[in-house]
């Protein structure tokens, strides 16, 4: 049996206390990472599993860990012990847990199955347990529950959506206190004149009182989104306005299409004329209207807008009774915009 010299068998160790030392990389889910901080002993906020599992900045997750603030949202909620409250995007429910405090039943809509499952063990086993009632998937694939009041810390990329199926919602609910990016809510409170006013503050304003309650920084969130966020409070109008919503729209797009020229530029559009002429010729087919002799939709479209007053008028200056004086004025025409 050959003999090893002790040179041979510390070169031996030494490569094989290298290879022992040399690992193949992995890839793991988010929760690993999060353990491999802990590994390294890593102290700090982002090496906690404190605040729940790695959170998507892509999905708009945003935890709000501010008590303080959480309580004052509930607080302009104004809610009462007989409510039945819709959460959308609970999180690890940081916010869910002071609205139980003060709700009859919270109904808490969650697309991520993970925070679902960190908030379903926060309140297991405790006296909220039989209030919250978790629904695991996308907000705007569902109908919704009935509910009294909603409360959200919105992810923003749902802001204008769930906003428009609140406001849809029947039967009409008390109010809704929703967190948005800061922009977004000027724009839903701004007024005829503002520089943010537009399409959407209209539309808005148009089925509910909208105000600015607060004014959220961004240190109060983990992880710190890039923008400032404010939260709006919106009453419906019970009943709601009786509008086809797809003809104020339809105007209403036109209208905004360039908001500081007037209308008479905005609707003087080669495609918007064609889209009227068309929707014009249709209405007559349909019922059984005689098209006039020489019709021209140009003329029919700037006499409207003569006879109000409004061939001159920019859209970003007018409020909404302006708007339903205009679109009753263009029925009257039998011109549609759907």
């Amino acid at each position: 049996m050959p003999k090893i010299t002790t040179q041979q068998l510390r070169k031996r160790t030494q490569e094989s206390a290298a290879g022992a030392t040399i690992k193949p990389k992995t890839i793991g889910s988010p929760y690993d990472k999060s353990k491999q901080q802990k590994s390294a002993g890593s102290s700090g906020a982002e090496g906690s599993r404190h605040f729940g599992p790695m959170f998507n900045k892509d999905l708009g997750q945003h935890i709000l860990i501010n008590p303080l603030v959480s309580q004052s949202i509930v607080d302009k909620a104004r809610l009462k012990q007989t409510d039945t409250v819709l959460e959308v995007g609970p999180g690890t429910g940081n916010l869910t847990i002071k609205i139980l405090e003060q709700a009859k039943r919270v109904i808490a809509c969650e697309a991520d199955a993970r925070l679902a499952a960190e908030l379903t063990k926060r309140v297991q086993g405790g006296p909220y347990q039989h209030k919250l009632e978790i629904l695991h998937g996308d907000v705007m694939k569902r109908d919704l529950p009935f509910f009294d009041v909603c409360i959200s810390n919105t992810p923003y990329q749902i802001s204008s959506p769930l906003t428009f199926k609140l406001l849809f919602h029947r039967p009409t609910f008390r109010c809704a206190v929703l967190m948005f990016q800061r922009e977004f809510a000027l724009r839903l409170v701004a007024r005829p004149g503002d520089s943010l006013y537009n399409r959407l503050s209209v539309n808005c304003q148009l089925y509910a009182k909208v105000s600015l309650v607060m004014s959220v920084g961004k240190n109060n969130f983990k992880p710190p989104p890039n923008v400032e966020s404010s939260v709006v409070k919106i009453e419906p109008l019970d009943p709601p306005p009786p509008i086809d919503f797809e003809e104020w729209d339809g105007m209403l797009r036109i209208a905004f299409s360039r908001r500081n020229k007037t209308l008479a530029a905005s609707f003087k559009s080669t495609a918007t004329m064609q889209m009227l002429e068309s929707n014009y010729k249709t209405f007559c087919a349909s019922n059984e209207v005689m098209m006039e002799e020489g019709f021209d939709i140009k003329q029919k479209v700037l006499g409207v807008l003569d006879k109000l007053g409004f061939s001159e008028t920019r859209a970003a200056k007018m409020d909404i009774d302006d708007f339903l004086k205009l679109l009753a004025a263009f029925h009257d025409a039998d011109i549609h915009f759907c």
